[in-house]
């Protein structure tokens, strides 16, 4: 049996990571589980070295140790982020020696396969690059403005039925209870001096009859067709009423994915495309660490296998 552990660093209460530690536990694969920015430091304890060919040493969790320069794959799913304790400096200083310590080692581990690699994952979240890329790559996108300009926005918004949704997904918080931001429709007349105060994602309304959202895990793309009730324009606001089902993905949109994720050096995507009459799928955008438990079940999507196989062997199966 190989004993090479997979790292898994998550939040502490993290449903879609907890299905596949079960996984690799069943496959009787050694698994560290942590939280850099709850756990480090405190609870985990790091001792890195160089050493030709990489850092070696040791990361613990209480009673469990990894062997760094052994670590087969390590899987970055939505860790805490480093936080000052106070608004000290040196509570400042310290973030960014833990961010820059640790998060620096576990990023450079010689032979680890990153699903997927932090600053890969960070690299792409940024939409303009998602956006030009997909087109660069041959997808359908619709016609998109960035602006902080309220004429503008008011000009685009005026030319066709037209949406406005963030350029980030972090949460928003209202009443003390986080709260996302959903597309929304949006005309010229509702355009006000409020768009100078950041810049503004305004796009084409695609007149679509679902949603697709899209899984690439390393080299395999699984599919679930999302139908929402009539006149939903973001179907994450409707997860009751929401109907699913397989579907296969096209050929040259499978290609089109495979060579995004490869562009981005990523080893999973969640993407979400609109599909109108036609079957045309429309790219909407790129979720490089996106949500997928719950399409496992919905759609009978075997995600959290496929997540296993590739952390198991350290690469991705052809």
């Amino acid at each position: 049996m190989d004993g090479r552990p997979v790292l898994v660093s998550t939040g502490h209460e993290d449903p879609t990571a907890d299905l596949v530690i079960a996984e690799l536990n069943r496959r009787r694969v050694p698994v560290l589980r942590f939280d850099p920015g709850r756990d480090f430091p405190g609870a985990a304890v790091l001792a890195a070295r160089t050493r030709q060919g990489g850092w070696s040493g040791t990361l613990s969790m209480g009673s469990r140790t990894a062997e760094l320069h052994a670590v087969r794959a390590l899987y970055h799913r939505r860790p805490s982020m480093f936080e000052p304790a106070d608004e000290g400096q040196d509570a400042r200083f310290a973030v960014q020696e833990n961010r820059r310590g640790l998060g620096g080692v576990l990023g450079a581990l010689p032979g680890c396969l990153y699903l997927s690699h932090p600053q890969a994952i960070a690299r792409a979240e940024y939409k303009p690059a998602q956006l030009a890329t997909a087109l660069g790559l041959g997808l359908l996108v619709p016609e998109t403005l960035i602006t902080n300009d309220p004429a503008q926005a008011e000009e685009f918004c005026d030319q066709w039925p037209a949406i406005y949704k963030p350029l980030h997904a972090g949460a928003y918080w209202v009443n003390g209870e986080p709260a996302g931001i959903w597309a929304a429709r949006v005309g010229p007349g509702e355009i006000d001096d409020a768009v100078e105060r950041s810049a503004h994602l305004f796009q084409a309304a695609v007149p679509k009859v679902a949603d697709v959202r899209a899984v690439v895990v390393g080299n395999q793309t699984f599919c679930a067709r999302i139908t929402a009730p009539p006149g939903v324009l973001d179907w994450r606001a409707e997860y009751r009423d929401l109907r699913y089902e397989p579907t296969d993905c096209p050929t040259d949109v499978r290609s089109a994915l495979a060579a995004f994720v490869q562009d981005f050096g990523l080893k999973f995507g969640a993407f979400d495309f609109a599909v109108t009459a036609d079957g045309a799928w429309w790219f909407l955008e790129c979720n490089p660490n996106g949500q997928w438990a719950w399409l496992e079940e919905a759609a009978g999507l075997p995600i959290t296998a496929a997540i296993a196989d590739v952390l198991e062997n350290g690469e991705c199966p052809t």
